[in-house]
Formats: C-alpha cells, structure tokens, sequence
C-alpha cells in the first residue's frame, strides 16, 4: 500500500513539475510574441512591411491600383453628354404644351429612378466578382501578417524563457501572485 501511494506521489510530482515546465514556456512564449519594440528593433524593415501592407489595404490600395490599371488599359472615360433625351422625345415634349413641364419631370424622375437601379445592380455583381476573387488572397494575408507578427522568434522567445526561469528560481519555484515585477514586464 505505500508503495503505491509512494507511486502515485512520484507521478504526481512528475505531473507538476511538467504542468510548471509547460506554464513557464506558455508565459516566455506569450512575452517574447508581444514584444513588439523588441521585434521592431530586430528586423525594422520586415515591420515596416507589415505597417505599409496594413496600410495600403486601410487606405484601399488595391481599388485605386485597380482603377489606375483599368484606365491604363482602356483610357480615361467618356465625358456626360450635355443633353440626355434624344431630338425625337425632346421634339414630343415640346409639342404637349403647358403639361410639357411636368411630362419632363415625370420622365427624368423615372429615368433617375432607372437609372439608380441598374447602377445597384451592376455595383452589386462588381463587388460580387471582387470579393470572390480578392478575399482568398487577403485571408491569406491577413493570416501570413498575423503569423508574422504573432509568431516569437527564436532569440526572444530564449531570453523571456531565461527571465522567467530566473523569476521562478528566485521566487523558490512558486510563481508570484498577482502581477509582474516591472523589470519583467515587456517593454
């Protein structure tokens, strides 16, 4: 019987000592992650990087490169025209008198009308075919933005990993409650 309990004692002990091991790694791994003014002084360029791809999409790069490269390849739009009934309505028109004046009206607000329908519709199936084809490429991106800027590199994660430990030797083994001593809290 109390080899048993000897037993059970050892693999529980093994147990916290993993469990602590495991702890210690998960907060050296959190720290060095979000260490950012660390990772930015490491590799500035592959954060400016990031900042600039972040920014190109906040400020809608890839609709005005599109427009540019639409304009490029079929040329700058043709102007409005400055008359938009054609000579036989206008000729009608003028021929229905005094109610002249409201027949216009009638049939520029139901043109009006039309016409913000079908821009609807084709802003629709635009954004429709848009969307389709560029949210893979910025799933994709988001995701390898996120990986990289949320993935600890190696030479940081080893130096939060050696505070830690050294924060736990210090404190006999048991992790301190409540928070963080400022020297090792991330700067």
């Amino acid at each position: 019987m109390a080899e048993d309990t000897a037993a059970a004692r050892a693999r529980v002990l093994a147990a916290r000592a993993d469990l602590a091991e495991q702890l210690t790694m998960l907060e050296a791994s959190g720290r060095a992650a979000v260490d950012i003014p660390a990772r930015i002084r490491r590799a500035p360029a592959k954060a400016a990087a990031i900042a600039g791809g972040v920014g190109f999409l906040a400020l809608k790069g890839p609709q005005r490169v599109f427009g540019v490269a639409r304009r490029a390849i079929r040329g700058a739009p043709a102007p409005m025209p400055s008359a938009m009934l054609p000579d036989e309505v206008e000729k009608t028109l003028r021929r229905l008198g005094k109610d002249g004046a409201k027949v216009r009206g009638a049939l520029e607000r139901d043109f009006a009308d039309y016409a913000k329908r079908s821009s609807k519709e084709r802003d629709g199936l635009r954004a429709a075919l848009l969307l389709a084809v560029a949210r893979p490429l910025l799933s994709r991106g988001a995701k390898a933005a996120g990986d990289a800027f949320l993935t600890p590199d190696g030479p940081a994660f080893a130096e939060r990993l050696a505070k830690v430990r050294e924060r736990i030797r210090r404190n006999d083994g048991a992790l301190p409650p409540g928070p963080l001593p400022p020297e090792d809290a991330p700067r």
